[in-house]
Protein backbone atom coordinates (compact mmCIF):
# COMPACT_ATOMS: atom_id res chain seq x y z
CA UNK A 1 0.00 0.00 0.00
CA UNK A 2 2.83 2.34 0.89
CA UNK A 3 4.53 1.59 -2.44
CA UNK A 4 1.28 2.26 -4.29
CA UNK A 5 0.83 5.63 -2.57
CA UNK A 6 4.39 6.69 -3.36
CA UNK A 7 3.95 5.66 -7.02
CA UNK A 8 0.61 7.50 -7.25
CA UNK A 9 2.20 10.61 -5.74
CA UNK A 10 5.00 10.56 -8.29
CA UNK A 11 2.54 10.10 -11.15
CA UNK A 12 0.40 12.98 -9.85
CA UNK A 13 3.42 15.28 -9.63
CA UNK A 14 4.49 14.27 -13.15
CA UNK A 15 1.01 15.00 -14.49
CA UNK A 16 1.00 18.39 -12.76
CA UNK A 17 4.34 19.29 -14.31
CA UNK A 18 3.10 18.08 -17.67
CA UNK A 19 0.00 20.27 -17.46
CA UNK A 20 2.09 23.28 -16.54
CA UNK A 21 4.29 22.65 -19.56
CA UNK A 22 1.39 22.35 -22.00
CA UNK A 23 1.19 26.11 -22.76
CA UNK A 24 4.91 26.08 -23.57
CA UNK A 25 4.57 23.03 -25.80
CA UNK A 26 1.66 24.58 -27.67
CA UNK A 27 3.59 27.86 -28.04
CA UNK A 28 6.63 26.23 -29.64
CA UNK A 29 5.04 25.57 -33.05
CA UNK A 30 3.84 29.19 -33.22
CA UNK A 31 7.36 30.45 -32.58
CA UNK A 32 8.78 27.99 -35.06
CA UNK A 33 6.35 29.11 -37.76
CA UNK A 34 7.15 32.81 -37.29
CA UNK A 35 9.71 33.97 -39.82
CA UNK A 36 11.09 36.93 -41.72
CA UNK A 37 10.52 37.97 -45.30
CA UNK A 38 12.74 40.38 -47.23
CA UNK A 39 10.69 42.46 -49.65
CA UNK A 40 11.77 44.78 -52.45
CA UNK A 41 9.09 47.47 -52.76
CA UNK A 42 8.59 50.10 -55.46
CA UNK A 43 9.03 53.57 -53.97
CA UNK A 44 5.46 54.68 -54.77
CA UNK A 45 4.12 51.93 -52.51
CA UNK A 46 6.12 52.94 -49.41
CA UNK A 47 3.30 54.30 -47.24
CA UNK A 48 0.73 51.55 -47.93
CA UNK A 49 3.38 48.85 -47.54
CA UNK A 50 4.30 50.13 -44.10
CA UNK A 51 0.68 49.82 -43.03
CA UNK A 52 0.27 46.43 -44.72
CA UNK A 53 3.42 45.17 -42.99
CA UNK A 54 2.01 46.10 -39.59
CA UNK A 55 -1.26 44.30 -40.33
CA UNK A 56 0.57 41.28 -41.73
CA UNK A 57 2.82 41.00 -38.68
CA UNK A 58 -0.19 41.19 -36.35
CA UNK A 59 -2.05 38.54 -38.30
CA UNK A 60 0.78 36.05 -38.85
CA UNK A 61 3.65 36.76 -36.47
CA UNK A 62 6.00 36.96 -39.46
CA UNK A 63 8.28 40.00 -39.73
CA UNK A 64 8.67 42.15 -42.85
CA UNK A 65 12.05 43.64 -43.79
CA UNK A 66 11.43 46.03 -46.70
CA UNK A 67 13.68 48.03 -49.01
CA UNK A 68 12.20 50.87 -51.08
CA UNK A 69 13.55 52.17 -54.40
CA UNK A 70 12.65 52.66 -58.04
CA UNK A 71 11.67 49.47 -59.82
CA UNK A 72 14.67 49.75 -62.12
CA UNK A 73 17.07 49.94 -59.19
CA UNK A 74 15.38 47.04 -57.43
CA UNK A 75 15.72 44.91 -60.55
CA UNK A 76 19.42 45.74 -60.72
CA UNK A 77 19.89 44.77 -57.07
CA UNK A 78 18.04 41.48 -57.58
CA UNK A 79 20.16 40.73 -60.64
CA UNK A 80 23.28 41.35 -58.53
CA UNK A 81 22.15 38.80 -55.97
CA UNK A 82 20.31 40.86 -53.34
CA UNK A 83 18.52 38.33 -51.07
CA UNK A 84 14.98 39.61 -51.61
CA UNK A 85 12.21 37.02 -51.46
CA UNK A 86 9.29 39.07 -52.81
CA UNK A 87 9.17 41.96 -55.29
CA UNK A 88 6.34 44.49 -55.30
CA UNK A 89 7.01 46.18 -58.62
CA UNK A 90 5.61 49.45 -59.95
CA UNK A 91 4.98 47.78 -63.30
CA UNK A 92 4.02 44.46 -64.83
CA UNK A 93 7.02 44.07 -67.14
CA UNK A 94 9.77 43.77 -64.53
CA UNK A 95 8.31 40.64 -62.87
CA UNK A 96 7.90 39.08 -66.34
CA UNK A 97 11.52 39.90 -67.07
CA UNK A 98 12.65 38.34 -63.79
CA UNK A 99 10.75 35.17 -64.65
CA UNK A 100 12.49 35.02 -68.03
CA UNK A 101 15.84 35.48 -66.29
CA UNK A 102 15.07 32.61 -63.92
CA UNK A 103 15.09 34.93 -60.89
CA UNK A 104 11.35 34.68 -60.11
CA UNK A 105 9.03 31.74 -59.58
CA UNK A 106 6.75 31.20 -62.57
CA UNK A 107 3.05 31.19 -61.76
CA UNK A 108 3.29 33.40 -58.67
CA UNK A 109 2.90 36.77 -60.38
CA UNK A 110 -0.29 38.82 -59.88
CA UNK A 111 -1.41 42.47 -59.96
CA UNK A 112 -1.66 43.75 -56.40
CA UNK A 113 -2.55 47.36 -57.29
CA UNK A 114 -3.25 49.67 -60.21
CA UNK A 115 -1.51 52.98 -59.66
CA UNK A 116 -2.88 56.47 -60.20
CA UNK A 117 -0.78 59.44 -61.25
CA UNK A 118 -1.28 62.92 -59.80
CA UNK A 119 0.08 66.38 -60.56
CA UNK A 120 0.75 67.83 -57.12
CA UNK A 121 1.84 71.07 -55.46
CA UNK A 122 2.52 71.46 -51.76
CA UNK A 123 0.57 74.73 -51.87
CA UNK A 124 -3.22 74.87 -51.83
CA UNK A 125 -4.88 76.42 -54.87
CA UNK A 126 -1.92 76.06 -57.22
CA UNK A 127 -2.96 72.95 -59.16
CA UNK A 128 -6.49 73.04 -60.55
CA UNK A 129 -8.66 69.94 -60.76
CA UNK A 130 -8.32 69.80 -64.59
CA UNK A 131 -4.54 70.25 -64.78
CA UNK A 132 -4.78 73.42 -66.87
CA UNK A 133 -1.97 74.88 -64.75
CA UNK A 134 0.48 73.00 -66.98
CA UNK A 135 -0.33 75.40 -69.81
CA UNK A 136 0.47 78.48 -67.75
CA UNK A 137 3.76 80.29 -67.12
CA UNK A 138 3.33 79.50 -63.43
CA UNK A 139 5.19 76.21 -63.98
CA UNK A 140 8.86 77.07 -63.52
CA UNK A 141 10.15 73.67 -62.39
CA UNK A 142 8.19 70.48 -62.97
CA UNK A 143 9.37 67.33 -61.20
CA UNK A 144 9.11 63.90 -62.83
CA UNK A 145 10.66 60.56 -61.96
CA UNK A 146 13.28 59.17 -64.32
CA UNK A 147 11.19 57.44 -67.02
CA UNK A 148 14.02 54.96 -67.67
CA UNK A 149 13.73 53.34 -64.23
CA UNK A 150 10.42 54.56 -62.75
CA UNK A 151 7.10 53.53 -64.31
CA UNK A 152 5.40 56.62 -62.88
CA UNK A 153 7.97 58.77 -64.64
CA UNK A 154 7.24 56.98 -67.91
CA UNK A 155 3.52 57.59 -67.36
CA UNK A 156 4.16 61.29 -66.66
CA UNK A 157 6.03 61.69 -69.95
CA UNK A 158 3.16 59.98 -71.78
CA UNK A 159 0.77 62.53 -70.28
CA UNK A 160 2.90 65.46 -71.43
CA UNK A 161 3.15 64.02 -74.95
CA UNK A 162 -0.59 63.39 -75.21
CA UNK A 163 -1.27 66.94 -74.03
CA UNK A 164 1.22 68.28 -76.58
CA UNK A 165 3.32 69.86 -73.82
CA UNK A 166 6.45 67.68 -73.81
CA UNK A 167 8.61 70.01 -75.93
CA UNK A 168 7.35 73.16 -74.26
CA UNK A 169 7.97 71.91 -70.73
CA UNK A 170 11.17 69.95 -71.41
CA UNK A 171 13.48 72.82 -70.25
CA UNK A 172 11.58 73.04 -66.95
CA UNK A 173 11.76 69.36 -66.00
CA UNK A 174 13.53 68.28 -62.82
CA UNK A 175 14.19 64.54 -62.83
CA UNK A 176 14.14 62.44 -59.67
CA UNK A 177 15.86 59.08 -59.41
CA UNK A 178 12.61 57.61 -58.09
CA UNK A 179 9.06 58.72 -57.43
CA UNK A 180 10.07 59.20 -53.78
CA UNK A 181 12.73 61.74 -54.73
CA UNK A 182 10.30 63.43 -57.11
CA UNK A 183 7.87 63.90 -54.22
CA UNK A 184 10.71 65.34 -52.13
CA UNK A 185 11.52 67.92 -54.83
CA UNK A 186 7.96 69.23 -54.61
CA UNK A 187 7.58 68.88 -50.83
CA UNK A 188 10.75 70.90 -50.21
CA UNK A 189 9.89 73.61 -52.74
CA UNK A 190 12.68 72.69 -55.16
CA UNK A 191 10.01 72.21 -57.81
CA UNK A 192 6.81 74.19 -58.30
CA UNK A 193 4.84 70.99 -58.80
CA UNK A 194 5.42 67.46 -59.95
CA UNK A 195 3.93 64.22 -61.17
CA UNK A 196 3.78 61.83 -58.22
CA UNK A 197 1.92 58.72 -57.22
CA UNK A 198 -1.51 59.56 -55.83
CA UNK A 199 -0.66 57.31 -52.88
CA UNK A 200 2.06 59.75 -51.81
CA UNK A 201 -0.40 62.60 -51.31
CA UNK A 202 -3.55 60.71 -50.36
CA UNK A 203 -4.38 58.87 -47.16
CA UNK A 204 -7.70 57.42 -46.06
CA UNK A 205 -9.25 58.72 -49.27
CA UNK A 206 -8.28 62.38 -48.71
CA UNK A 207 -5.56 64.68 -50.02
CA UNK A 208 -3.10 65.16 -47.17
CA UNK A 209 -1.69 68.53 -48.24
CA UNK A 210 -1.63 71.12 -51.01
CA UNK A 211 -3.49 70.81 -54.30
CA UNK A 212 -3.60 68.09 -56.94
CA UNK A 213 -4.96 66.98 -60.28
CA UNK A 214 -5.69 63.26 -60.42
CA UNK A 215 -4.59 62.46 -63.95
CA UNK A 216 -7.26 60.67 -66.01
CA UNK A 217 -6.13 57.12 -66.64
CA UNK A 218 -6.77 57.43 -70.39
CA UNK A 219 -3.84 59.86 -70.70
CA UNK A 220 -1.28 57.13 -70.02
CA UNK A 221 -0.89 53.38 -70.15
CA UNK A 222 -2.32 51.53 -67.12
CA UNK A 223 0.13 51.42 -64.22
CA UNK A 224 -0.31 47.76 -63.34
CA UNK A 225 1.81 46.93 -60.30
CA UNK A 226 2.67 43.24 -60.05
CA UNK A 227 4.01 41.17 -57.18
CA UNK A 228 6.15 38.08 -57.72
CA UNK A 229 7.88 35.50 -55.55
CA UNK A 230 11.63 35.53 -56.11
CA UNK A 231 13.78 32.43 -56.27
CA UNK A 232 15.38 32.78 -52.80
CA UNK A 233 11.88 32.81 -51.29
CA UNK A 234 10.57 29.66 -52.96
CA UNK A 235 8.87 27.49 -50.37
CA UNK A 236 9.49 29.84 -47.45
CA UNK A 237 6.50 30.25 -45.19
CA UNK A 238 6.83 33.98 -44.50
CA UNK A 239 7.20 34.91 -48.18
CA UNK A 240 4.27 32.74 -49.23
CA UNK A 241 2.16 34.10 -46.37
CA UNK A 242 2.84 37.69 -47.50
CA UNK A 243 1.84 36.86 -51.06
CA UNK A 244 -1.46 35.48 -49.74
CA UNK A 245 -1.99 38.43 -47.41
CA UNK A 246 -1.65 40.93 -50.26
CA UNK A 247 -4.80 39.40 -51.74
CA UNK A 248 -6.75 39.64 -48.47
CA UNK A 249 -9.59 42.10 -47.96
CA UNK A 250 -7.63 43.85 -45.21
CA UNK A 251 -4.72 44.53 -47.57
CA UNK A 252 -7.05 45.57 -50.39
CA UNK A 253 -8.77 48.06 -48.08
CA UNK A 254 -5.42 49.64 -47.21
CA UNK A 255 -4.50 49.79 -50.88
CA UNK A 256 -7.79 51.57 -51.72
CA UNK A 257 -7.27 54.05 -48.88
CA UNK A 258 -4.09 55.26 -50.57
CA UNK A 259 -5.75 55.90 -53.91
CA UNK A 260 -4.90 52.71 -55.75
CA UNK A 261 -7.31 50.44 -57.52
CA UNK A 262 -6.72 46.98 -55.96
Amino acid sequence: MTVFLRTFSRVRRACAVGLLCLPLVWALPCQALAGEVMVAVAANFTAPMMRIAEAFERATGHRVVAAYASTGKLHAQIAQGAPFEVLLSADASTPVRLEAEGRAVAGTRFTYATGRLALWSREAGVVDVDGQVLRRALVTRLAVADPKVAPYGAAAMQVLRRLGLDDRLAPRLVTGQSIAQTWQFVATGNATMGFVSLSQVMQDGRLTRGSAWVVPSELHDPILQDAVLLRPGQGRDAALALMRFLRSEEARRIIRDFGYEP
